[in-house]
């Protein structure tokens, strides 16, 4: 899957995706996590997600990541900000109320730019990538974050052949091959969503399960 896939969609504003209310899990389990205030949290693959605005008015700095420059942008006018930009390569930073979007590619990301990060929230990225793809995601993810950092990890599970993604489906199988021997998983949720997802039943899926998942980096 290609960058300009993505670029595209915002272009056009094909954004199916996008989630104008905060996510439901996240108000329910980011408790568990038990971070202290002022706690950095990564969200990559962002978009111009809400569940941002919710994380920073937790107390928490917010550091999201976003390919599209219409998307990060879009983030801040609609929630009433007026970032600061600068560019410093491989990024555009915007940045806003202790709210930063890295603007570019997720696979630039370096160690240096989430040293202080103590948490990950992923609603939107792994689900987001076709297999080889989110196999490069996690290895990338792992390499890069501080010991100790927690990931709170929304998938979706359907049978694949019945639908092409994104969003792609993604099993627990996949995520104890992709994070297992690196961090301890606990499964927090197991929910069916197919009835409360119409767009998902025109597009002819018999079954929609959504998983939300608690990653302990360093303790497999």
């Amino acid at each position: 899957m290609q960058k300009e896939y993505w670029l595209d969609r915002w272009e056009r504003q094909d954004i199916g995706f996008h989630q104008n209310e905060t996510n439901p899990y996240l108000d329910q389990y980011w408790q568990r996590l038990q971070l202290a205030p002022g706690s950095a949290v990564l969200v990559p693959l962002c978009g111009k997600s809400r569940d941002m605005l919710w994380l920073h008015q937790q107390g928490h700095t917010v550091l999201g990541v976003e390919l599209s420059g219409v998307a990060a942008q879009a983030f801040f006018t609609e929630n009433g900000l007026t970032p600061q930009c600068r560019v410093h390569d491989p990024f555009t930073h915007l940045e806003a109320d202790d709210m930063h979007i890295l603007c570019g590619d997720f696979f630039d990301l370096d160690k240096n730019a989430v040293a202080k990060i103590t948490a990950v929230y992923d609603r939107a990225a792994l689900i987001a990538l076709p297999p080889e793809m989110r196999k490069r995601y996690a290895h990338h993810l792992l390499h890069i974050l501080p010991p100790a950092t927690q990931i709170l990890l929304i998938t979706l599970n359907y049978p694949q052949h019945e639908m092409s993604g994104p969003p792609f489906a993604v099993s627990m199988d996949e995520v104890t091959a992709l994070y297992q021997p690196y961090a301890a998983i606990t499964l927090l949720s197991q929910q069916d969503v197919l009835e409360q997802n119409p767009r998902f039943q025109e597009r002819g899926l018999s079954r929609l399960q959504e998983n939300t998942i608690l990653l302990r980096i360093g303790t497999p």
